[in-house]
């Protein structure tokens, strides 16, 4: 497997472009920088853009992570050619920045949410397998917070530390793109 690493200096962000199984010449960082730049304007001039190109048989993938105060932008996206990926992870970000943007309005607006509660199904234990496992920080953020943090991920549910009750919660997506909330009983 080979690696290397590029981050450009002359950039309003600040890039670090990574290849695994594909060196990163010239052309892609540009492609990269160029598609990434439209994004620019919502971003400070020393936000941090991580992306990691892949290369395995014709799956060209590009993962973009761009961590801001107090959440994470992040993509990726699969093609059989590295620059039609880079045009999609692109326009998934500005998308989700849009979504994002939005849902920061409406929040200040309305200043409500509303909580539901999801059903317990039980399963075998025969039928249980873990995967993968994963580990993060968990800082303290109220619901609405952890909604759009679970937006900006492309998850169905996200585990956060409720700011206000100090516990442990789950919010998630429901049909009719509404949320609900899953958090311990007193």
């Amino acid at each position: 497997m080979e690696y290397s690493m590029r981050p450009r200096k002359e950039a309003a962000m600040k890039y670090i472009i990574v290849g695994k199984n594909i060196d990163v010449t010239a052309g892609l960082e540009e492609a990269i920088q160029d598609k990434m730049s439209k994004l620019e304007r919502y971003f400070a001039p020393e936000t941090e853009v991580h992306v990691t190109l892949t290369v395995d048989k014709d799956r060209h993938k590009i993962e973009v992570t761009i961590p801001m105060k107090g959440t994470i932008i992040r993509s990726e996206q699969v093609s059989n050619d590295m620059y039609v990926s880079i045009d999609l992870v692109e326009e998934i970000i500005e998308r989700q920045l849009r979504k994002y943007k939005n849902k920061l309005i409406q929040k200040h607006q309305a200043g409500g949410f509303k909580r539901e509660y999801l059903e317990r199904d039980y399963v075998d234990d025969e039928d249980i397998r873990i995967v993968r496992k994963k580990q993060f920080d968990m800082k303290p953020m109220y619901p609405e917070d952890a909604c759009i943090q679970m937006e900006l991920l492309g998850h169905s549910f996200y585990v956060f530390c409720n700011a206000e009750t100090e516990q442990i919660n789950v919010v998630y997506k429901r049909k009719g793109n509404t949320y609900g909330l899953i958090e311990p009983e007193e």
